[in-house]
């Protein structure tokens, strides 16, 4: 494997080690604060901080595994000799620019205070990570959302994902002192939760068609529509191997998505 090889594993990498740990715990964690805020159970008075606090390293986690993803698209085509990069070095520049520039903006958003500049980050983190997301570089399966593949896509998903936890922590004191905003709150989560699991299902099988670096140009070669690659068919029919027909699975030929 190649350095651009073990950046792509860093995305599933952090979801796996951080994200979904981190999951579970404010989950946990929620279900506690409301059985205290309700009387229900004898809970410590730290306990909905610490769901608050939780909820903000998943935002900060899910934003940090996006970025990696999006960089790392764009990184593996401008590495690609068999594909140009459009707009060269300094669009490549730009990009990180933005990526670097949401980062930022997630930062900010955690120590800002004043109602309109928390909305104002979020707004900004979200729109930096769409912005990338809307590159060519970046597989969203589909743009349509009246199609099935647009709902099938690993990317769009991701996107509404990180707006709905964006929210949450723009909205952390508004959720702490308003019961409408605490019913609104786990209605969004509730939808997070199923986006979670749609991202757990997308993101294995977008990882099972991202070909090596250095098997890209034998992969690309092949006609993904009649799943026939015609050099291994080739070889196959000299070698008389018996049943061989030269079909592979169907990979994407565009970068990988978040």
């Amino acid at each position: 494997m190649t350095p651009i090889d073990w950046f792509a594993l860093l995305h599933p990498v952090l979801a796996v080690l951080f994200v979904y740990p981190v999951v579970g715990a404010t989950v946990r964690l929620g279900l506690l604060a409301r059985e205290r805020r309700l009387g229900l159970s004898r809970q410590p008075l730290t306990v909905p901080q610490e769901h608050a606090d939780h909820g903000r390293w998943l935002a900060g986690g899910v934003v940090v595994a996006v970025l990696i993803a999006l960089v790392y698209s764009f990184l593996s085509r401008w590495f690609d000799p068999g594909t140009p990069f459009v707009g060269g070095q300094g669009r490549l520049a730009l990009l990180v620019l933005v990526a670097l520039g949401s980062l930022l903006a997630l930062l900010a958003l955690g120590r800002v205070r004043r109602p309109a500049l928390r909305a104002s980050f979020a707004l900004l983190t979200w729109a930096g990570l769409l912005g990338l997301g809307s590159q060519p570089e970046i597989w969203r399966v589909s743009d349509n959302p009246f199609s099935g593949a647009f709902w099938s896509s690993h990317y769009w998903s991701g996107a509404l994902l990180t707006g709905l936890l964006l929210l949450a922590m723009a909205s952390r004191p508004e959720i702490q002192r308003s019961p409408r905003m605490r019913r609104l709150h786990v209605s969004a989560n509730v939808l997070a939760a199923v986006l979670l699991a749609v991202q757990a299902i997308t993101g294995t099988r977008d990882l099972l068609e991202i070909p090596l670096s250095w098997q890209k140009p034998a992969i690309y070669a092949c006609d993904f529509n009649a799943r026939r690659c015609p050099q291994a068919q080739a070889q196959g029919a000299a070698a008389g191997a018996p049943g061989f027909d030269g079909r592979v699975r169907g990979r994407r030929a565009a970068a990988p998505v978040v």
